[in-house]
């Protein structure tokens, strides 16, 4: 436990040597990024050791504090969510450092290392903790220094809007928390029925506070609303840690409470599981219309949680109902895709900064034939597509295949009515699938391929140095899992042996092995399959002459990039005759004018339809209701001093009378 306390202390100290030499924008780069990847290295030696053995590590400090003392602890579920914190913080730092490069503001620069070393430090705690204070702090310490660093960019009306949707939401979900630890007392560290205090509230509440209070973070619908907008606003590299680590944190809140509670109702996960699928359904729905790339890449993440809350909800619920099959492969299938899914939209978002950082936009209409200028970022980003598209030999596939196989098993193994439920949640899964193929497609083609749509498309640069190093170290994560799922699943052991409560995690987890054993072989069959093809193709080119001419377009002597599919043409057929109405974006035509006119315009709104339908309206009633009570604020001196006196009155009124009683 004291290398995981100096990974603490690293990552303050660097976070103030950034703002200590804020006057330089070099040295406080060079401060705030070394934190991270320090940090890590600390914390590989506990955390691999606490993964492969499954023991627990515990230590307490003297706090005055009401609550007890500063407790801290890491078991297996902490060692497990801590990889991706780790891990991701360090690369993210790397990337950032160049990519900050560009902005000249160094005293900004030198905040948005101190608070991004704050959000790391504060990830590492909340995964620690063992004290619900403790807890709580770490949790809006991580809400407030991500709050700060998706406002980076504050003059942009967009990051002040989306600081503001992720900072209410925030505090809605701190609000619920408060409430869940009020109710459990201190015991976070009681596992399986330990020491519990509820204050009698049932078993039903206090999921349901952790629902909405972890709920909120993790992006489970229809609580996801901050994520997009967050995620679209942050810095690239603060965007991929937030998607890869900060997200997942909610999932390890919900388990924790389940360690906590001795195990759930089904019901529970059966919710879960259902939200899950809906949340999945709905995110790559909005993805596939979103002109941002960002916010493309952020409904994806919306889906990837989504199918997490899936595979952790059948889990619980057959857990709960001694499936023990059933609950092994769905329980593997969650915690596995918190690594996948970390290494996957890593590499996407920091594709996506590269992106932006060399073409100056991530607006879908204005790129295009990037993959000429930005051969190697193009490479890295179909990478990153293909896993996140769940198609063999990457890592994303293994994760997928194991919750097909789960709810394979339910069929065969339910009860009609549930044997039924499994049946859509498979269609459902393979549809979420199948748009998210379609889904990335469209993002890799509008990008990378065709004619630059804009000048700062046509003069885009190659990103080089360590945000390419980031970008590749990343991408061969995902092929190395795609080659090899079920050693890599061997680090789920430890943690899905403390969620069953069994003494052998590597016995319980044999049926999810043996069902990733084919894909080895699978993976380099196609691996070299590729390279055959690319070699055959690569010799063709060479050996024949290569006459260049315009592409195919429709018989137009003079096509021009305006030609060209743009990204709502492509998912248009999607929007139009797969999805319902109300996940296609609305168009708005601009009202016409004059008696002839002459131009007219169609807008889009992109928006998200659970914000403009549920939430703004709601919010607009509240406001105004409230807006009632201005009748009491008028600005006026004496009428504040009245209030006063009334308060006053009143108070020693109801002493007096109190006093009377008791005599």
């Amino acid at each position: 436990m004291t290398q995981l306390l100096a990974v603490w202390l690293v990552l303050l100290g660097s976070g103030l040597a950034a703002l200590a030499t804020a006057r330089s924008a070099r040295w406080s780069s060079l401060l705030g990024c070394f934190g991270a990847p320090l940090a890590a290295l600390l914390g590989a030696t506990p955390v691999a050791r606490v993964l492969m053995t499954g023991e627990s590590l515990r230590t307490e400090l003297p706090w005055s504090l009401p609550g007890g003392s500063l407790s801290f602890g890491l078991d297996p579920l902490s060692a497990y969510f801590l990889v991706p914190v780790l891990g991701l913080s360090a690369l993210a730092a790397i990337y950032g450092r160049a990519y900050l490069s560009t902005y000249t503001d160094s005293r900004r620069v030198a905040a948005s290392w101190f608070f991004f070393n704050g959000l790391c430090a504060a990830m590492v705690t909340v995964t620690l903790a063992r004290n619900g204070i403790l807890f709580l702090v770490a949790w809006e310490t991580m809400s407030l220094c991500a709050y700060v660093l998706v406002s980076f960019d504050h003059e942009s009306a967009e990051a002040g809007r989306a600081g503001w949707i992720y900072l209410i939401a925030s505090h809605a979900g701190t609000a619920a928390l408060l409430g869940l630890f009020v109710l459990l007392g201190d015991s976070l560290g009681a596992e399986r029925g330990g020491a519990l205090s509820s204050a009698g509230a049932s078993t039903g509440t206090l999921l349901a506070l952790a629902l909405v209070g972890f709920g909120v973070k993790a992006g489970i619908v229809p609580l996801h609303v901050w994520l997009p907008e967050a995620h679209a606003a942050a810095p690239s590299h603060v965007s991929a840690l937030m998607s890869g680590a900060m997200v997942k944190l909610g999932y390890y809140g919900l388990l924790r409470v389940v360690l906590v509670l001795g195990g759930v109702p089904s019901a529970f996960g059966l919710s879960l599981a259902a939200l899950g699928l809906v949340g999945a359904l709905l995110g790559i729905s909005l993805s596939l219309s979103q002109r941002d790339l960002k916010r493309a890449l952020a409904h994806s993440s919306v889906e990837n949680l989504g199918l997490i809350g899936l595979a952790l909800g059948l889990g619980l619920a057959s857990l709960g109902r001694g499936d023990d099959t059933l609950a092994v492969l769905g329980l593997a299938a969650g915690l596995f895709h918190v690594w996948n899914h970390a290494a996957m939209k890593g590499l996407m978002f920091f594709s996506a900064g590269a992106v932006q950082h060399a073409a100056g936009t991530r607006d879908l209409e204005r790129l295009g034939g990037l993959s000429r200028r930005m051969p190697r970022a193009a490479g890295l980003f179909a990478v990153g597509a293909l896993a996140l598209a769940a198609l063999p030999p990457l890592n994303g596939f293994a994760t997928e295949w194991l919750l097909y196989l789960g709810l394979f098993h339910a069929v065969t193994t339910e009860t009609p009515v549930g044997s039924a439920a499994a049946s859509i949640a498979l269609g459902l899964v393979a549809f979420v699938g199948a748009l998210g193929a379609a889904g990335f497609v469209r993002l890799f083609g509008i990008v990378f391929l065709g004619q630059a749509r804009s000048d700062s498309a046509e003069h885009a640069h190659d990103v080089r140095g360590s945000m390419l190093a980031v970008m590749a170290g990343t991408a061969a994560l995902c092929v190395a899992i795609g080659l090899a799922p079920a050693l890599a699943l061997r680090a789920v052991a430890a943690p899905l042996g403390q969620l069953l409560a069994a003494q052998e995690g590597e016995l319980a987890l044999t049926p999810a092995v043996l069902a990733l054993a084919p894909l080895p072989a699978l993976s380099l069959a196609l691996w070299v399959a590729v390279a055959v093809v690319a070699a055959a193709l690569v010799a063709r080119i060479r050996r024949g002459a290569r006459a260049q001419d315009e592409t195919w377009a429709c018989g137009y002597a003079a096509p021009g990039a305006r030609m060209q599919y743009t990204a709502l043409s492509f998912s248009q057929p999607f929007a139009r005759g797969v999805l319902p109405r109300v996940l296609s974006p609305r168009a708005r035509p601009a009202p016409l004018a004059g008696v002839c006119p002459t131009a007219s315009s169609l807008r889009p709104d992109y928006g998200e339809p659970i914000v403009a339908r549920i939430y703004e309206p709601l919010l607009a009633a509240a406001a105004s209701y409230f807006t009632r009570l201005r009748l009491l604020q008028q600005g006026s001196m004496q009428l504040y001093v009245a209030y006063i006196m009334v308060a006053v009155v009143a108070a020693l009124a109801w002493a007096t009378l109190g006093a009377g009683v008791g005599q």
